[in-house]
């Protein structure tokens, strides 16, 4: 039997690349942290289709729906630097151990709040403690990771940890939905999650990492931005979260799918759940070979190409009427969509001083979060001055666009080499 151990070597100099892909598992901490990822987004996963469910239920407003993910940004924005600044200042373990005991209350809350039936204010309420929470959970977990890995074994780390999350997106509404059916109560979710968080914080207590000196400084200004600074000093880091955040935005049919599941290709709800589970597939699969193979030799190149990817089979899925070819595009988008994020998510840590690890991440999880939303939004306005179609496939151009814009910008990017170099 293959030992565990906290850590792997890294490869000397000159040396081959160890073409096991699951030589990584072999670190006992890193295990124990990817599942507790996994089983916290699996959670999360369901807890979206119970608030959804729970509201449209009782209230039947499609407004009521569209308060949780303004519910959810704002603590984003208002917390985002703080998040960052304590992240680079504290424990990072002991910060995730807290925000998710703080996401334990919550879920407990909206149990409560839907066990009893109180006001829909209290899901509100609930839902703004939580994405508090993990606003400041979110710099800590991404600057934790490489307190986990060696620098040569980051970027699989990151295959792996993805993996894991797309696996949750695919297998999380449908439990949260199964659950639902049987019960005929959001509150039984809401209780499961609380639970499987419980698991998470006792999975933590046992994760061991490399242990890092941060310097506890004063919360000022200058102190709150230098993870902006360091971005936007930084070219690599600054024009790869620019392609992902524009891609994002402009690159949004996933807001559109119920549109196109009734309307377009007339699947009606089962459709519409078939076509919702496309991208994450795709993105499992990419992940899955992505950890069969040796690091991106050209990793600047993919991520450019990758984002291209995505924007071409978005038009294809725009002008699509045939369900399974829309469902085809949707797959490929996830497919290319994972290649970005493996490639944004490992140079962002492997480029930033570890002691700016926590305010770059926050930087990065405000842009990206936010241009989800704003995404969701973008597509939608379009949608209604001018179709569906039109929005998708000027969203599908766009990104195409802005990938030539990014790769004449920033040339840096198109010349950046192995991904664990």
């Amino acid at each position: 039997m293959t030992e565990f151990s906290s850590s792997a070597k890294p490869a000397k100099p000159g040396h081959s690349w160890n073409h096991d892909p699951y030589a990584i598992l072999r670190n006992r901490d890193f295990v124990l942290y990817l599942i507790s990822r996994f089983i916290a987004s699996l959670g999360q996963q369901m807890l979206t289709v119970a608030v959804g469910w729970e509201l449209y239920e009782r209230t039947n407003a499609a407004l009521a729906l569209g308060l949780v993910g303004l519910t959810q940004m704002v603590p984003m924005v208002l917390a985002t630097l703080p998040a960052g600044h304590v992240a680079d200042s504290y424990n990072r373990k002991g910060i995730i151990q807290a925000m998710t005991l703080a996401i334990l209350a919550a879920s407990l809350g909206l149990t409560f709040v839907s066990a009893f039936r109180l006001h829909v204010f209290w899901i509100y309420l609930s839902l703004f403690v939580a994405g508090t929470a993990r606003t400041f959970l979110w710099p800590a977990s991404a600057a934790f990771l490489p307190q986990l890995v060696p620098r040569d074994q980051f970027a699989r780390a990151v295959t792996w940890n993805t993996g894991s999350f797309h696996l949750s997106s695919v297998l999380g509404p449908a439990l949260g939905g199964t659950i639902i059916a049987i019960t005929r109560s959001a509150a039984t979710v809401f209780a499961v999650n609380a639970l499987a968080l419980l698991i998470v914080f006792t999975l933590l207590v046992f994760v061991r990492s490399r242990p890092v000196t941060l310097a506890r400084e004063e919360m000022t200004i200058a102190n709150l931005i230098a993870g902006f600074r360091f971005v936007f000093s930084t070219k690599v880091i600054l024009g790869t979260i620019t392609l992902d955040l524009f891609a994002v935005l402009l690159g949004g049919a996933t807001a559109l799918l119920p549109v196109y599941a009734k309307d377009i290709l007339r699947v009606g709800p089962t459709g519409l759940g078939f076509l919702q589970a496309a991208l994450p597939m795709g993105s499992l699969l990419t992940a899955f070979i992505l950890a069969h193979r040796p690091p991106l030799e050209k990793a600047g190149r993919a991520l450019l190409w990758s984002v291209a990817a995505f924007g071409l089979a978005t038009i294809g899925f725009g002008f699509s009427t045939s369900f399974w070819f829309s469902f085809l595009m949707l797959f490929v988008c996830g497919a290319a969509d994972n290649v970005s994020v493996v490639v944004r998510h490992t140079l962002v840590q492997l480029l930033t001083p570890d002691e700016k690890r926590g305010r770059v991440s926050a930087v990065n999880s405000l842009f990206i979060g936010t241009s989800n939303e704003l995404g969701g939004f973008e597509s939608g306005f379009v949608a209604h001055l001018f179709g569906p179609v039109i929005s998708v496939v000027s969203g599908g151009i766009g990104t195409i666009l802005v990938v030539i814009a990014v790769a004449m910008k920033w040339p840096e990017i198109r010349r950046y080499g192995r991904l664990d170099s």
